[in-house]
């Protein structure tokens, strides 16, 4: 992926989050290009598209209201076309059971929404940087949690 553009998806229906997260892609020395869509209704319309151009990583808010992102990642994983794609989960919540339900569902890695824009770009990078391979072949509790 060195020279290659990674795409980049995000559903979340806040505005402002959307917003500093496209920001944060802009100032990151990666080449990517970010795609954002406003809930998970229009997510999922979109990647049913027979044409649509597929996220390398889709960024996933798990509250959104109409189809969360839970109900988003559980019908990303049922479809042939869509279940490869790196799916990571970003949301303010930190509980146990959204980490374990989302875990258990085939998301590859979750994120806990920093308050820190700087923090934010380091995370996305990092994100961004890790090696797919290794967290979808030997998936673990303990690398699902990205600690900031």
């Amino acid at each position: 992926m060195q020279n290659e553009i990674i795409r980049v998806m995000l559903a979340d229906d806040d505005e402002d989050d959307r917003l500093f997260f496209t920001e944060a892609f802009q100032e990151i020395k990666i080449k990517t290009a970010v795609t954002t869509l406003n809930n998970g209704i229009e997510l999922m319309n979109y990647l049913k598209k027979e044409d649509a151009v597929l996220p390398h990583v889709l960024f996933l808010d798990l509250n959104m209201p109409g189809k969360t992102g839970l109900d988003c990642l559980k019908e990303i994983k049922s479809i042939d076309r869509l279940k490869n794609i790196a799916i990571a989960i970003y949301s303010t919540s930190a509980s146990d059971e959204d980490i374990e339900d989302t875990f258990v569902e085939g998301a590859n890695v979750y994120i806990k929404k920093p308050h820190e824009f700087s923090t934010l770009k380091n995370v996305l990078s990092d994100v961004i940087t890790l090696n797919w391979q290794y967290h979808t072949s030997g998936l673990n509790r303990d690398n699902f949690l990205l600690s900031i």
